[in-house]
């Protein structure tokens, strides 16, 4: 992997840049649909990729590690090749599962031990697993094993697990530099910082993760509660810290408010299963606002859903038609209203890296949070 850091805004942190993989380059800022289980939930890769303009979509280790399983992925060749997909994938390291199986799993210092959420059966993730794993997957950029602590989150029990996270980052690391790729292309390691809100433990975590000189730095632990003032100042901190050379991804994150609050502090890389879990209940974000499908307001609206959407979905269907399709539970308005999310997102992103580019990202973001955040 390789990063081209290509523009910064003159008056804010916001950086337009190129990542480089084996299987395409990535324009940042960018967003990352989220696929769990192998695929963005009711869209076609052809929509991701003609529709949504996605350039790089995510796969979750813990589910596909329990369905599929592995050995199919890897006699497919990995998820590359099993989904279709031919663009850039990141993996994570199954540590969020992980973190949210409370009541499933339990945390040594070896790895963690966990119920499937599935059939109950027992397995064990430890950093060398979750790397074996992502190898088998075949993600172009694969996570270190974390642990993602709660908010709120006890001092002590978040410096402990800091301190845990850092020593699992280094046997992944160990591990990942003693093995090979499977597929013929490369793989890219990030390790992630934690330290929930405590700045001193957010600090010293963003330098130890800045000392293992990888090619990018993620940013954990955030969007887990705590309010979005204390998500900014951490995230500024952090990223004050990490160097500025090389790709940040700030990990589960968030509204469009959010994504253009930290692109101002310096994120290049966001993912969040928000605009899709939301449009399968018929929210939908635009450019002037947040719209409930459901309401009905909407009942005799013959206006296309976005006229100025980059999908072509969004231009054709009316938001007579979408609510119609929602009150009468057909699937249809659940890919409908997720393809007008992602492509959302995605022009978001595309429209703050040409304001960046322009040199004008401050002032247009100052506009642009202030329309994202109605209801319409």
């Amino acid at each position: 992997m390789k990063f081209d850091l290509q523009y910064t805004d003159p008056k804010s942190s916001a950086r337009a840049g190129l990542i480089e993989t084996d299987h395409g380059t990535i324009e940042t800022p960018i967003f990352m649909p989220v696929g769990t289980a192998g695929t963005v939930k009711g869209v076609h890769q052809h929509e991701l990729e003609n529709e949504i303009h996605a350039q790089i979509i995510l796969g979750n280790t813990y589910h596909l590690y329990l369905r599929p399983g592995t050995e199919i992925l890897e006699q497919a060749g990995g998820l590359h090749r099993f989904n279709g997909w031919s663009k850039p994938i990141l993996t994570d390291s199954g540590g969020y599962q992980v973190y949210s199986l409370s009541g499933r799993r339990k945390i040594k210092e070896e790895g963690v031990t966990f119920q499937s959420h599935i059939d109950g059966s027992r397995h064990f993730f430890s950093p060398e697993r979750a790397i074996d794993i992502q190898r088998q997957i075949g993600g172009d950029l694969i996570m270190a094993f974390d642990e993602c602590t709660p908010y709120p989150c006890d001092y002590k029990y978040a410096k402990r697990s800091m301190h845990m996270t850092h020593r699992w980052l280094q046997r992944c690391c160990d591990h990942f530099d003693n093995t090979n790729d499977l597929y013929n292309y490369s793989q890219t390691l990030l390790p992630i910082v934690q330290g929930s809100t405590y700045d001193d433990l957010r600090k010293q975590s963003a330098e130890t993760i800045a000392s293992f000189d990888r090619e990018a730095n993620a940013i954990g632990g955030l969007s887990v509660g705590e309010p979005a003032e204390e998500m900014y100042h951490t995230t500024d901190l952090v990223c004050q810290i990490l160097p500025k050379e090389k790709p940040r991804y700030l990990m589960g994150v968030g509204t469009p408010e959010n994504i253009l609050e930290c692109i101002a502090l310096g994120i290049d890389m966001f993912d969040c299963v928000l605009p899709s879990r939301n449009a399968r209940h018929g929210l939908l974000y635009t450019a002037n606002g947040i719209m409930n499908m459901k309401n009905a307001k909407w009942k005799d609206d013959f206006s296309v859903i976005d006229e100025y959407s980059i999908s072509s979905t969004s231009r054709f269907y009316t938001k007579a038609y979408l609510r119609h399709l929602f009150q009468s539970k057909e699937l249809l308005a659940a890919q409908i209203a997720t393809i007008h999310n992602l492509s959302f997102y995605l022009w978001l992103v595309g429209e703050a890296r040409q304001q960046i580019i322009a040199g004008n990202y401050a002032s247009w973001k100052e506009e642009m949070v202030k329309k994202v955040r109605v209801r319409l």
